[in-house]
């Protein structure tokens, strides 16, 4: 901040009604600041400077002009998605003209998160801005980031099938305390200038459930053409990172704050520790123990539930309490005070581990064989560290078909027609080698080399796992963390393996989808693809990935199968291009 911009706020001290918030300052520095033009633009301004009212335009320009909107020539348009505190002022006069349209909602935080819904006919001049202006703070949507979407009433109502996408909605994270109350002014603004304005309250919810309000209605909104691809447009356009950003905020607070309870004798130094992310369903965590227990080396391992819902903590303890008591094992609780997500829950739980071997295993995940843990302890002190650095294994439905043979990648790509335009898209998309095959097929099912495992069941180096950094926390609730991480590690060079260790899954049963969950889904595929697309597409695309460490053939008589069994090719599956959602 310059020296003129210092003097300026300390001048300001004593004065609670004009003072002058730093953050405008550093929005709108003096230094770029042209006095001359401003006063020439705002003749009243000038006019207020020879009564004696303010002393300068810039200190005009900061207490009010921003607020009302008067931005000097040369310095460009109002900042736009970011939030802007100010103090009190007088109310500014705004030309209402003539557009249809109506503001349905606005919603705030105090933590700083604004989501606003409504619809506009702006087929004939795009929406330019919308500004939520209130007592303390205002914020500026840009038209070109406001999610746009079907409306049928409105086409009903206006008696127009032009195909138009009247609807709006649009999320903002401040990330900044913020007054929810009073009189909050909408100023809807077009291309051509047309300003509507609405005097509004806001409905004040808390993070968790404004996270969830605009997850559930990013899901359930209509779109022309393919539903999926135009909800994820509407991320890539903005909305995304916001809700990003919003989510980040209430991880870390979640996590800032586990209880933690062991149970168990704790009388031996375990080889790996079990960690169970539970998904509002207590019960498994005594099915899962049940089913565990009095297998063979299965004394070897202790088992870490972390519980994402606080409201299940006093049943889970007692769980846990019996459990231990009844099947002899080593159990630690750690119980958040919000939903974490997949990655931020587990590694949450992973600091509590006592041992250098994790597990990550769902709740719904069953012994196939009754001394799995033993063959897992074999596996690891056996084989050689790059095969057993990071490892799933296979997993069966409760039908007894293959469900998991380790994982790969594959692009859907086609096209979509937006207003008789048509565009092509492309998303990254995990599949599963082998699903649904017979139990007994050898490809799917031999120890080889892959490029991802499943998060049903991961077994990894407890060093290789911090040296990865952990499961990423940006993705909401959960999806792509352990193929991210299995990303990683190829990345640094031990590809991730798939070891002969069977295991059920009764896959969905250990959680209940919600619309929120689907909304989360159409975030966390757009992050995934934008983040990992380029890469994937490279040489990891594909049932065959061209990546060099697929060509290599695994030494003979070490059990792991020929580059042929395992569905290993030097052809490349796709020709390179680069993802994109339009």
């Amino acid at each position: 901040m310059s020296d003129e911009a210092s003097r300026i706020i300390l001048e300001q001290r004593g004065q609670p009604v004009d003072v002058v918030d730093p953050s405008l300052i550093e929005l709108f520095p003096p230094d770029m600041f042209d006095e001359a033009a401003y006063l020439l633009a705002y003749p009243d301004v000038a006019t207020a400077m020879q009564r004696g009212e303010v002393r300068s335009g810039y200190i005009h320009f900061v207490r009010y002009g921003i607020r009302e909107g008067r931005m000097p020539p040369g310095l460009g348009t109002e900042p736009r998605n970011r939030l802007i505190p100010f103090a009190p002022t007088t109310e500014s006069k705004a030309t209402n003209l003539y557009l249809a349209q109506s503001f349905e909602t606005l919603t705030v935080s105090r933590s700083g998160g604004v989501f606003i819904i409504g619809w506009i006919d702006d087929s004939a001049s795009p929406v330019d801005c919308i500004r939520v202006v209130g007592p303390e703070w205002r914020l500026t949507f840009d038209g070109a980031a406001l999610a746009r979407i079907r409306r049928y009433d409105v086409e009903e109502a206006l008696g127009q099938r032009v195909g138009h996408t009247y609807g709006y909605f649009g999320f903002l994270f401040a990330g900044k305390q913020i007054d929810p109350y009073g009189v909050f002014r909408i100023e809807i603004c077009t291309k051509d200038r047309r300003v509507a304005t609405h005097d509004a309250s806001a409905n004040l919810m808390d993070d968790l459930e404004l996270r969830n309000t605009v997850l559930s209605y990013l899901a359930a909104a209509p779109h022309f053409g393919n539903a999926q691809v135009k909800g994820i447009a509407c991320v890539d356009r903005g909305l995304g990172g916001q809700i990003l950003s919003h989510n980040g905020y209430i991880t870390k607070r979640i996590l800032a704050s586990p209880y933690v309870e062991r149970f168990g004798s704790r009388r031996r130094k375990h080889l790996g520790s079990i960690v169970v992310c539970l998904y509002g369903k207590v019960e498994f965590l005594f099915i899962q123990n049940a089913l565990f227990s009095g297998g063979p080396g299965i004394e070897d391992y202790e088992f870490i539930y972390v519980c994402n819902s606080p409201e299940l903590a006093e049943s889970l303890l007692r769980e846990a309490r019996i459990a231990a008591n009844v099947y002899g094992l080593d159990l630690t609780v750690v119980i958040l005070p919000g939903n974490a997500g997949f990655g931020g829950a587990n590694n949450a739980a992973v600091r509590f581990a006592e041992t250098d071997r994790i597990l990550i295993v769902n709740p719904d995940v069953f012994p196939y064989d009754r001394d799995w843990a033993a063959k897992h302890t074999a596996v690891v002190r056996n084989l050689p560290v790059e095969q057993t650095r990071l490892f799933g294994a296979p997993l069966y439905y409760d039908d007894g078909s293959l469900m998991h043979g380790g994982m790969y990648f594959e692009v859907d790509s086609g096209p979509s027609v937006d207003h008789e335009k048509t565009f092509h898209w492309q998303l990254i998309r995990v599949e599963h080698y082998g699903k649904g095959a017979p139990p007994d097929t050898a490809r799917f099912i031999s120890p080889r080399p892959v490029p991802a495992v499943t998060g049903a069941f991961i077994s990894c180096e407890r060093r290789w796992f911090e040296r990865l950094g952990g499961f990423i926390e940006d993705y909401v609730f959960g999806h792509y963390e352990v193929a991210v991480i299995c990303l990683k590690s190829i990345q640094a060079g031990n590809v991730p393996w798939l070891q002969d260790i069977k295991l059920w899954h009764l896959e969905g049963k250990g959680s209940t989808r919600l619309p929120v969950h689907e909304g989360g889904s159409l975030v966390n595929r757009w992050l995934f693809s934008s983040n990992w697309g380029s890469y994937i597409f490279d040489n990891l695309l594909g049932q065959e990935p061209p990546h060099p460490v697929f060509q290599r053939q695994p030494p003979a008589g070490d059990g792991t199968g020929s580059a042929a069994a395992s569905g290993v090719s030097t052809k490349p599956s796709v020709k390179r291009t680069r993802n994109s959602v339009a």
